[in-house]
């Protein structure tokens, strides 16, 4: 952005950026057929990395070699209108010729400010120096050093958020605001297309995450959170636990649990077939006094805990939730949410709630 023009603003637009796509997602401002186009666009643009099958922060690039650094290109010396020997350009405390003939700025005019401070001192003592030589100059060093487009320190160093590097937090905000999208686009009634290709977009995002990744891949134990990918090895930083809280939020958006009006409820457009499991196997869990506890599951069912409460569904043939009570009885619920009452016992840990069994028939999942 140029706010020097009194009677306008300048936009130039930048390099992709990650996190730009992750806010008019989460921002709920793209309808569902942009969004879509805004993440096919995101699988072939310069973001993504198909040996990882994810997405850099920023575009990878070339920097500038160090001697290339401070070099003024003759042509904009010459198109300025300065010529060597004026006021300007013969100050060696603002223009400095090497040996070889290359024009640099002065080693210690470290940004505009200092710039603007020795060219007001020069006109000081040489007053034929025009307005129109130090707007030149000013121009120059903008051209030059082109500190607008400076977006942070990740575009100058390698590894970390840094140059062709994955930044797995950023992957995982992307995850979740695909899944938010989808999930505003379904209670819109969108065309089942746009819930399918934002599904697909969805699971294809999710199985770049490093959880879904063979070791080799990945070049970690998968089951660790890491940082980042730098381009020549594997994932790098143990540890971070900001992309943890992100694929949390995604797990249990996936299993279809949502909170509105207070209440629990259960839309399971996003789950899989294949998280069912297809043989018995025992569920261990800790409950709200953190004593281990465990259930035997069936063949397609599948559990998980809400505030240490365990969640088991199973498909059946309507869609029906059942509240099992710490003190003993049920409390069954036609369609697919937990009364507010309850809710809050849940998110209470109060113990109330010993179990909730959820029922999905087959035509909702």
């Amino acid at each position: 952005i140029d706010l020097r023009d009194p009677d306008a603003v300048s936009i130039r637009r930048l390099y992709e950026m990650l996190e730009g796509q992750v806010a008019v997602l989460s921002a709920g401002y793209l309808s569902w057929e942009a969004s879509v186009a805004l993440l096919d666009s995101l699988r072939k643009s310069a973001l993504y990395r198909e040996d990882q099958s994810s997405y850099l922060l920023y575009p990878n690039r070339d920097l500038a070699r160090f001697a290339d650094k401070n070099r003024i290109p003759e042509k904009l010396i010459k198109d300025a209108g300065l010529a060597e020997g004026n006021s300007v350009l013969g100050n060696r405390n603002i223009f400095v010729k090497d040996a070889a003939g290359n024009w640099h700025f002065n080693r210690n005019l470290r940004n505009a400010r200092l710039l603007k401070e020795a060219l007001a001192e020069i006109k000081h003592h040489t007053p034929e120096m025009s307005d129109r030589e130090i707007e030149r100059t000013l121009e120059i060093y903008e051209a030059v050093f082109d500190h607008q487009s400076f977006t942070g320190r990740s575009g100058t160093f390698y590894k970390y958020e840094g140059l062709g590097s994955i930044y797995w937090h950023m992957v995982s905000k992307l995850l979740l605001a695909v899944q938010d999208t989808f999930y505003r686009a379904l209670d819109a009634q969108a065309d089942p297309a746009m819930l399918e290709a934002l599904k697909a977009h969805y699971y294809e995002i999710r199985a770049g995450i490093g959880i879904h990744k063979s070791p080799a891949l990945y070049g970690a134990f998968t089951t660790d959170a890491y940082s980042h990918t730098p381009e020549n090895s594997g994932a790098q930083q143990p540890g971070m636990t900001g992309q943890v809280k992100e694929d949390i939020l995604s797990r249990f958006g996936e299993f279809g649990v949502v909170v509105r009006g207070s209440k629990i409820q259960f839309h399971p457009a996003l789950l899989k077939p294949a998280e069912f499991l297809s043989k018995p196997q025992v569920f261990e869990y800790y409950d709200v006094h953190n004593a281990r506890q465990s259930l035997a599951l069936n063949p397609a069912m599948l559990a998980f805990t809400i505030c240490q409460v365990p969640v088991v569904v199973q498909l059946g043939k309507e869609n029906k939730v059942l509240v099992t009570l710490q003190a003993g009885g049920e409390i069954e619920t036609e369609g697919l949410e937990i009364e507010a009452a309850l809710s809050k016992s849940i998110f209470n840990r109060d113990g109330t709630v010993a179990k909730v069994e959820v029922r999905i028939a087959s035509h909702a999942q």
